[in-house]
């Protein structure tokens, strides 16, 4: 290579170097923010994750302190004051269940009412609002009424079909549906996937209506 080649290829790098710097000064930032903003996040995630694992824990605890109160009124009193955020609907089924042991129906139901009507909520935890209301209002509502409100928990595929089921039987057989009453009990009885607890409660009740679980 000759001096004014060499000369040359030096004058280029230089202006190589150059335009680079001018590039760094003029958009290097943006570089920098992103590396920032990748690690601002990942740090703004960590602190999200612990700040939820903390609320967590504390609601925990509260509810176990509430749980821990000596009798039914305390222990629903202790759980109102509770904040619920993402366990609001396993603080108000504690608090109905509470409020419910205490004699207090009208109050046990007002706390369901709200969980059982909300049809953005999990099926889940819906019917199973829907199931309580009717099991610890059965002496507050009409059977025709609790029949109504299990119909929609009853369907195939439903989270607690075979209860909601139980239930249904029941109510006709509070109406004086006899027959309605122990073709439903005749049926979860054999249901093969209602447990052996459930099953033994349809064949004592078709015992008790006069039916002959055998047949």
């Amino acid at each position: 290579m000759s001096h004014t080649d060499s000369f040359i290829d030096e004058v280029t790098e230089e202006v190589r170097r150059d335009k680079f710097y001018a590039f760094l000064k003029k958009y290097g930032w943006i570089g920098i923010v992103a590396v920032l903003a990748l690690v601002g996040g990942a740090a703004w995630t960590e602190y999200s994750k612990a700040k939820a694992r903390t609320a967590a824990e504390a609601t925990g605890d509260a509810i176990t302190a509430a749980l821990g109160a000596e009798t039914p009124e305390a222990r629903a009193a202790a759980l109102a004051d509770v904040a619920g955020g993402e366990a609001r609907v396993a603080i108000a089924m504690l608090r109905a269940g509470e409020l419910h042991a205490a004699g207090d129906v009208k109050g046990a139901l007002a706390v369901l009412a709200p969980l059982a009507a909300d049809d953005m909520l999990d099926p889940v935890y819906r019917d199973l609002a829907v199931l309580k209301t009717v099991m610890i209002g059965a002496g507050e509502i009409s059977p025709e009424d609790r029949i109504g409100q299990l119909a929609g928990i009853a369907s195939p595929g439903a989270p607690y079909r075979l209860l909601a089921e139980e239930q249904l039987a029941a109510a006709q057989a509070e109406m004086g549906d006899t027959q309605a009453a122990i073709d439903g009990y005749r049926a979860i009885s054999q249901d093969v996937d209602a447990s052996n607890a459930l099953r033994r409660r349809a064949a004592q009740m078709m015992v008790a209506l006069g039916a002959d679980p055998a047949e």
